[in-house]
C-alpha cells in the first residue's frame, strides 16, 4: 500500500512512531553497506590472526610462563608431578649466582658467543663481497656453502665430534702427517671451549653469507662505478660504500647471531658435555644439566639459569632496538 504525495512520488506509509528521516544514516556516518564491510574485514583479520596468537601463546608465552613458575618456587620431583611446590621468591636466583659454576659458564658464554659472532660476520661478509663480484661457478660454490647450515645440528656436531676425536679423528691424523703431536681437542680443559668454537663458527658462516650477500644485491652498481671513476680502490670502495651501506643489515645479522649463538645447548653437549668438568660449560648446558642432567634435579635452580639467559638476550634486543630508532633519527 503506497500514499500519493505532492510531488507525484509513491511512498511506502510510515511506521507509526518512526519517519523516513529516521532510517537515513547521520550525517557523517558511513553507510550500511560500508559498515558490514568494515565488520566482515575486521573478523577476517581476526581469523587470520588468530592462528598466530594461538601458537605464541602456547609455544611461546605459557612455556615462559611455566619456566618463571619453577624458578620461584621449590620443586622436587614429586611437587613436579603432583604439584603443590611452595613458593621460595629469589632463593633459586641467589642459589645458581653464588654457585662457584655461574662465574664459569656465564664466562664461557660470553666468550663463546662474542668470537663465534666475529668470526661468522667476517668470514660471511668476505665470502658475500667475493660472490657479489659475480663469475660462473659463484651460485654452485654458494650453494655448496649452505650445506652446515642446513644439516641438522646433531649431524654437525657428531661429525666435529668424530674430527677432533684425540685417537681417530682425521684433524689429529693431519697434524701427525705435518710433525704435531696429538691434541686432544674434546677432553683437555684447555682446547674444549676452542673446539666448541671452531665447529660453531664453521654452522653459523652460511647464514651469514645469505643475509650479508641479499644486502650488497641491494647496492646500486652505480656507487661502484662513480667511485671507481674517482679512482677509489677497492679497499676505499669498501669502506665508503659497501660498510656503511650494509649496517642495517649487519645490524640485524649480529642480532640474530648473537640470540641463536646464546642459546646453543646440543652441539656443546654432544661435543663435549660442557666438559671436562666446567670448561666448556655455558649457560645453556649448565641449566640443563641443573634440571635434568643427575638423578636429583634441580627444576628450580635450572628454570633460574634459564631465565637469566632469556633476560640476556632480552637486554641485547632492546639495545638493538635503541640503536635503530638513533639511526632512523
Amino acid at each position: 500500500m503506497t500514499t500519493a504525495h505532492a510531488d507525484g512520488l509513491q511512498r511506502p506509509p510510515a511506521v507509526p512512531g518512526t519517519t523516513h528521516e529516521d532510517s537515513r544514516p547521520a550525517p557523517g556516518d558511513p553507510p550500511r553497506g560500508r559498515r558490514g564491510r568494515d565488520r566482515r574485514t575486521r573478523l577476517a583479520a581476526w581469523a587470520f590472526l588468530a592462528p598466530v596468537v594461538i601458537y605464541l601463546g602456547v609455544f611461546y608465552a605459557y612455556p615462559l610462563y611455566r619456566n618463571v613458575d619453577l624458578s620461584v618456587r621449590h620443586y622436587t620431583v614429586r611437587s613436579f608431578v603432583q604439584g603443590g611446590a611452595p613458593f621460595s621468591g629469589w632463593d633459586n636466583f641467589r642459589q645458581v649466582v653464588h654457585d662457584p659454576t655461574f662465574a664459569t659458564a656465564l664466562r664461557n658464554t660470553m666468550v663463546f658467543t662474542v668470537v663465534s659472532i666475529v668470526f661468522q660476520y667476517a668470514i660471511g661478509l668476505a665470502l658475500a663481497v667475493f660472490f657479489n663480484r659475480g663469475f660462473r661457478l659463484a651460485p654452485t660454490l654458494r650453494a655448496l656453502f649452505l650445506i652446515p647450515w642446513l644439516l641438522p645440528l646433531i649431524v654437525s656436531a657428531s661429525t666435529w665430534s668424530w674430527m677432533l676425536n684425540s685417537e681417530s679423528g682425521v684433524v689429529n691424523y693431519v697434524l701427525h702427517l705435518i710433525g704435531v703431536g696429538k691434541v686432544d681437542w674434546l677432553t683437555s680443559p684447555s682446547w674444549a671451549l676452542t673446539s666448541v668454537i671452531v665447529a660453531n663458527i664453521w654452522i653459523g658462516i652460511p647464514f651469514n653469507l645469505v643475509i650479508l650477500y641479499s644486502g650488497l644485491q641491494n647496492i646500486p652498481a652505480e656507487l661502484y662505478e662513480a667511485a671507481a671513476l674517482d679512482g677509489a680502490s677497492t679497499w676505499q670502495q669498501f669502506r665508503r660504500i659497501t660498510f656503511p651501506l650494509l649496517r642495517p643489515v649487519s645490524a640485524i645479522t649480529l642480532l640474530l647471531g648473537l640470540i641463536y649463538t646464546l642459546k646453543v645447548f646440543d652441539l656443546i653437549w654432544i661435543m663435549t658435555r660442557g666438559g671436562p668438568g666446567d670448561s666448556s660449560s655455558t649457560l645453556a648446558t649448565w641449566s640443563y644439566r641443573l634440571g635434568f642432567g643427575s638423578l636429583l634435579p634441580e627444576f628450580g635452580p635450572g628454570a633460574a639459569v634459564g631465565n637469566i639467559l632469556i633476560l640476556i638476550a632480552l637486554l641485547f634486543g632492546l639495545l638493538y632496538i635503541r640503536v635503530q630508532r638513533r639511526q632512523a633519527a
